[in-house]
């Protein structure tokens, strides 16, 4: 028998499956979907690959085939399923079956099982009476905590007995040797830890909400296929519509995948879950350890859990039978893959949810223009919530010119108005919320005599200033002492341009003292567990102001929250991106939409310096069809996406030079072969990123089909090409311009 193997490694040329002959020792344990081990090349240089397809014949000569030296040990074998949605990728998104492969096995290699150790009483009470007296007349006090605990437990697990009771191996050895208790050990599957869970309150749903369970239950329980959008405004009871479909699916015996955008909306989602399913529901992300998230995916293989919730990894989760698949907040960008290959986890999730016969819902207050176009248009089922689930109104939302303010004398980060909210929601013990679209102390350094920006070293971005004096670039971490003059001009007037949440975090403990405040960006959460303990702390009180950035203001519910502040509304204005004013509405009025959702009456403030701004004005209204009209009109006029789809082809080198010629030489292939409209190349927005140099061109198109073609056509002639260190990365439909 022979095997087609794919090599394990992220080469374009290599990308394509090599045979080899099964020997004797292992066959029938070779499968499709198997690691192995293979030799390479003229060396046999040893390779590891994954078995793409079993066959009788090779059509080669037997004697230059070479056989597959053994199995990677403990490796995670890919199911059929896998290597489908693998392919989809390596198709549509480019990159190489390699990568596609390593992106579906989101487990990777097998980890050794968690042991459990329990000590188990074997003498009787009165024996163990005996010992204990003969303990305390000796004085063996960690011998006599020992004995204490086996009188009253038949069984004490291992964590105990070196963490309770603080006794170390030789004693329980002793023990042993005495006859007194055995050791067994076991083994067991590592699960997530889950704290601060409450029990679920039965919530009766409304009309709009039990109308959408009623339209949607019976395609669960058919099997069959469809694509729907919930959207709802902020707090109009989307998680509730969300735990109803998942419990008809798991009646059912089929299992859920619910995808929320970031880690950080875990914690409220998973005890939502977990109070109504208990230990049938885990989660699945990156912050867990390999241990954990290997544990997971043999759970949901041997049917242990029936509901998974994390990020877009969690779509690949191996469940024998998915019944439904949930994308919560479908509009956010960090379902887009930033590696290679760049897939979109709706796209995916669409062709899994197709293959496997299952519902897939998606979920947003501020959808994607693309997933609104196609339900307006009737390509997928739309369903709305118009009223918020509990009864309560959407916040008063009140927008504060800056310039104004800034006319008026206020210099503050602070507008007057949202100054007076705040006092109040402190005096009477309610919440505030303040959002900051960046991190860190503060922006940029900038000479205030040359004008010029102090630049990371590597990348042509300016570098940010942090406390302690320390500058550091966010893009390759780059760290550096503030200079004391400019390195341009030698001035010693540098300033920084300050608009962070340290900062304002600053500033609110100068405005109320002794008002507990928390902060939550990338740089409070990158511990494990931050993220919830940062939200439980918030949740339960012990803190009345919290500052963030855009992790704050996506899906949380804080009763207690009535004023929403935010602090820099048109500042993702100004990125030079077609998306830039979607991303800005949606921002604005997931913001907003974090106010009042109790029964207290809520209030969001925006300040900003481009009040009329038909993103900010809309946002305000959290009026989502006159966002959508404005916008649509401008993407269909200017052909951008969803009007077309667009594929970014990116070039990387260390020689800017040769990079740029390289990029110039493939878009003349491609005006060559296909008629297609290109633009550029032209440098990226971000010109060079650790030392690497960066052009960018588009080719747009109606059809992704003829996009896959471009790419197919620009893969053929890389082949006979000479890189000279350049390499090449494809992005349908990009969310990032930069």
């Amino acid at each position: 028998m022979f095997a087609e193997v794919i090599i394990d490694v992220s080469i374009e040329k290599l990308d394509r499956p090599f045979t080899y002959r099964i020997p004797d020792r292992l066959s029938g344990i070779v499968c499709v979907g198997s690691r192995v081990r293979i030799p390479f090349g003229s060396g046999n240089t040893e390779k590891k690959g994954y078995v793409t397809a079993i066959r009788e014949t090779s059509g080669f000569d037997d004697g230059k085939i070479k056989d597959i030296t053994g199995m990677v040990e403990g490796s995670v074998s890919a199911e059929d399923r896998s290597f489908e949605t693998a392919s989809f990728i390596k198709d549509t998104y480019g990159g190489t079956l390699s990568q596609a492969l390593k992106v579906v096995i989101p487990a990777g290699s097998k980890v050794k099982p968690a042991v459990i150790k329990t000590l188990v009483r074997k003498a009787d009470t009165e024996q163990l009476k005996s010992v204990l007296a003969e303990c305390i007349r000796k004085k063996q006090p960690a011998r006599e905590r020992l004995i204490r605990a086996l009188i009253d437990n038949d069984r004490i697990p291992g964590e105990w007995i070196s963490g309770k009771l603080g006794v170390s191996s030789q004693t329980v050895v002793s023990v042993i040797k005495q006859g007194l208790a055995v050791l067994e050990t076991g083994t067991e599957y590592r699960k997530p830890s889950i704290s601060e869970i409450g029990a679920s309150g039965n919530v009766t749903l409304n009309d709009e909400q039990r109308k959408i369970v009623d339209a949607i239950g019976p395609k669960i329980e058919g099997g069959a296929h469809e694509v729907c959008l919930i959207h709802g405004v902020t707090g109009s009871g989307k998680t509730e519509v969300y735990l109803q479909l998942a419990e008809k699916t798991v009646s059912l015996g089929k299992q859920v995948i619910f995808l929320i955008p970031e880690i950080a909306l875990t914690y409220q989602t998973l005890a939502r879950f977990y109070a109504k399913f208990g230990d049938r529901v885990s989660v699945l992300n990156s912050n867990m350890s390999a241990g954990e998230r290997f544990d997971q995916c043999e759970r949901a293989r041997h049917k242990d859990i029936d509901i998974i919730i994390g990020p877009r990894s969690a779509l690949f989760t191996p469940f024998p039978e998915i019944g439904l698949i949930i994308m919560d907040e479908e509009h956010e960008a960090s379902y887009k893959s930033e590696q290679t290959p760049k897939y979109h986890a709706r796209e995916v999730a669409k062709e899994i949810a197709k293959r496997s016969g299952a519902v897939f819902v998606m979920g947003s207050a501020t959808p994607s223009v693309e997933t609104y176009l196609d339900a307006s248009e009737n390509r997928i089922s739309l369903f709305e919530l118009n009223e918020r689930a509990t009864g309560a109104t959407l916040p008063e939302t009140e927008i504060v010119d800056l310039r104004a303010e800034l006319s008026s004398g206020n210099r503050s980060m602070f507008s007057r108005k949202l100054k007076a909210r705040m006092d109040e929601a402190i005096k009477k013990g309610e919440q505030v919320m303040l959002f900051l679209n960046r991190r860190g102390f503060s922006g940029q350094i900038s000479c205030r005599e040359c004008g010029k920006n102090i630049m990371c070293p590597h990348c042509d971005v300016p570098m940010s200033l942090h406390t302690g004096n320390r500058l550091i670039c966010h893009y390759c971490g780059e760290t550096a002492e503030k200079p004391a003059v400019c390195p341009s001009c030698g001035s010693k007037y540098l300033a920084a341009i300050k608009a962070g949440t340290e900062q304002v975090e600053e500033r609110v403990a100068k405005l109320y003292p002794g008002v507990a405040t928390l902060r939550m960006d990338k740089d409070t959460t990158s511990r494990k567990g931050s993220y919830e303990m940062i939200l439980s702390a918030f949740s339960s009180g012990e803190a009345q102001i919290l500052i963030g950035t855009q992790m704050i203001v996506k899906g949380h519910d804080f009763p207690n929250v009535t004023v929403v502040g935010i602090l820099a509304a048109d500042l993702s204005l100004g990125v030079p991106d077609y998306r830039a004013a979607e991303r800005t509405f949606q921002l604005i009025a997931q913001a907003c939409g974090r106010a009042g959702r109790g029964e207290k009456k809520g209030y969001a403030v925006i300040q900003t310096y481009q009040p009329d701004n038909y993103a900010i004005t809309s946002a305000a209204a959290q009026d989502y069809k006159a966002f959508f009209d404005e916008e649509i009109a401008f993407r269909l006029s200017a052909g951008y996406p969803p009007a077309v789809h667009m594929m970014a082809v990116q070039f990387f080198g260390t020689d800017e030079k040769l990079t740029a010629s390289l990029a110039a030489q493939v878009c003349g292939v491609i005006k060559s072969e296909r008629s297609l409209r290109v633009l550029g190349p032209a440098p990226a927005g971000i010109a060079r990123i650790k030392d690497y140099y960066r052009y960018v061109l588009y080719v747009k198109d109606p059809d992704t089909d003829n996009l896959g073609k471009a790419r197919e056509i620009i893969e053929d002639h890389l082949r006979e090409t000479e890189m000279k260190g350049c390499f090449v990365q494809y992005d349908l439909d990009p969310v990032n311009m930069i």
